[in-house]
């Protein structure tokens, strides 16, 4: 009998990975993240706000744009 797939669709089969391991590998290959806040009354829109953040590590060898 097989395990069932989690969400992510491992299964489980895998060895878990540590948190610190995950933003290792995240500040390595860098992330985007996007997002969209609205605020609204009475289905009228008051707000609405555009989230985009760029996530990297920054070194010597690749300094930041600044």
């Amino acid at each position: 009998m097989s395990a069932e797939p989690d969400r992510w669709g491992s299964g489980g089969a895998g060895p878990p990975v540590a948190l610190i391991d995950l933003l290792d590998r995240l500040l390595n290959g860098g992330a985007v993240l996007t997002g969209d806040l609205v605020l609204s009354v009475a289905d009228v829109d008051l707000v609405h706000i555009n989230l985009r953040a760029v996530i990297r590590s920054i070194t010597a060898d690749e300094p930041g744009p600044w």
